[in-house]
């Protein structure tokens, strides 16, 4: 049978149908489409997407699975090594790690991993399975925040015999993955279902529990063998021009956390909108950048331009995000730098005064270094300005901690290979401990992280 060259493609919501709602864009496959595209997969001997895979999972033996229609048995070996493939599934970005070293790849298209992953998991979904509780009756941990860092370091943790109370700041569980990401992208269902399935191995989640306010690292270690620290990233940056203090101006973090939270995506059944002018800027070119562009045109924006200061190809969003904002209307303005943001008297935002840039030589990330355009100035008319530069690690934990060890940008610093930080027994990975920035490479930090506690406890035992 010859090979299909070609990944199977993913169903999508028309873009003239999904900007009108906030209902997941992509559709996933359905079962002949999943068996289609596990069918490409050649089972070359070194699968070398394996090591690529932050998490480890065993990619060829789901994938066997599936084409032998066995797709909960997929689902359990998956869920071995990830205990949040229908996350991971969506937001994971599979074409710069397993998929980026497919051996099919090398002649055709890689295989769809990530396509297939949420395909497993979405099917165990369908068939009602719950995971059986584990017996945790080892040393206790505590996990401080339940993002994804968070969340893959207690599921870990449970599995291997531990006792994990997860510490979350805000009301519900799931960090960045609830709050950060949009709806159409990563609807909160599945969020839902993922730390579900931690709470039934027996996974503790304390809400509204602020950990170096409501309560401190130390008093946490005096009842805790060991704390690991998944508190995120939300300090977010500036551009340090004039005009970002004006009303209408948010940071991306701001932004999509209002909307998800206040379920500003469910107006008018929930009377918290956020507020959106007729013409927004997202300033900014990576995936955050690509959810506020796409969540203002789905909050009512007649027009929505991203501002990048380089060009295409040094976009830092994943292509497919790129591409949907595009077919959803988002205009791009390119080598683009905002000097300005304009305002009347009463605060309000009336546009944004630019400069044309040009490429020069590479900066220390290996991109071209974007070149002001002396007397190219130019003023964009916009009545909002959401800012999508980055964010630094969340604050409050380190500088609450005398003794944890922070680096210039604020990030904790741990062990690369162990997560271990300044103090005893605190492990940390993340963005909190900058390793990374996706939520795939967080996990992957969490994952050796939760090795490193559990070696920790047993050796602790053994010498008592």
């Amino acid at each position: 049978m010859p090979i299909i060259k070609t990944k199977t493609p993913m169903p999508t919501q028309p873009p003239r149908e999904r900007i009108r709602n906030f209902g997941e864009v992509a559709l996933g496959y359905t079962e002949e489409e999943a068996l289609q595209e596990a069918s490409r997969c050649i089972f070359c001997k070194n699968h070398p997407c394996v090591p690529a895979c932050p998490v480890g999972i065993d990619i060829p033996g789901f994938i066997k699975l599936i084409q032998q229609r066995d797709y909960l048995g997929a689902a359990r070996l998956m869920k071995e090594t990830n205990s949040l493939p229908a996350i991971c599934g969506r937001v994971c970005p599979q074409e710069e790690q397993c998929e980026k070293t497919c051996t099919l790849g090398v002649k055709h298209e890689p295989i769809a991993i990530g396509r297939l992953e949420r395909f497993v998991a979405d099917y165990e979904a369908t068939q009602g399975v719950t995971a059986e509780k584990v017996s945790a009756d080892r040393t206790a941990v505590a996990v401080v925040g339940s993002g994804p860092a968070g969340l893959t370091a207690a599921g870990d943790l449970i599995k291997m015999g531990h006792r994990v109370t997860v510490f979350e700041s805000l009301h519900a569980p799931g960090g960045v993955l609830r709050y950060g990401i949009p709806e159409f992208r990563l609807p909160k269902t599945i969020v839902a279902r993922e730390i579900d399935y931690l709470r039934q191995l027996g996974v503790e989640i304390m809400p509204s529990i602020v950990v170096g306010n409501t309560i401190t690292l130390d008093e946490l270690l005096r009842d805790y063998h060991a704390v690991f620290v998944g508190t995120g990233a939300g300090l977010p940056h500036f551009m340090g021009v004039p005009g970002e203090t004006l009303t209408d101006v948010y940071s991306a973090n701001e932004f999509l956390t209002r909307v998800n939270l206040m379920k500003a995506y469910l107006f008018p059944e929930y009377d918290t909108p956020v507020k959106i002018g007729r013409r927004v800027a997202v300033v900014g070119a990576g995936n955050t950048a690509m959810d506020a562009c796409r969540t203002a045109l789905r909050l009512g924006a007649e027009e929505v331009y991203c501002v990048y200061r380089r060009s295409r190809k040094e976009m830092p969003a994943r292509e497919e995000e790129i591409v949907r904002a595009q077919e959803e209307g988002v205009q791009f303005h390119l080598l683009t730098l905002p000097v300005r943001i304009l305002g009347d008297g009463d605060g309000s935002v009336t546009g944004m005064e630019c400069l044309k840039m040009e490429l020069g030589e590479p900066d220390e990330s290996g991109r071209r270094r974007p070149v002001p355009i002396a007397g190219s100035e130019f003023t964009v008319g916009v009545d909002t300005v959401v800012i999508s530069i980055g964010q630094g690690p969340n604050p409050l934990l380190p500088s609450a901690t005398p003794g944890l060890k922070t680096d210039k940008r604020g990030s904790i610093v741990a062990d690369e290979e162990t997560g271990a930080t300044s103090i005893p027994r605190v492990y940390a990975g993340g963005d909190i401990a900058w390793t990374g920035g996706t939520v795939i490479a967080a996990m992957g930090a969490a994952k050796k992280a939760a090795a490193a506690i559990h070696e920790c406890i047993r050796q602790s035992y053994r010498k008592a």
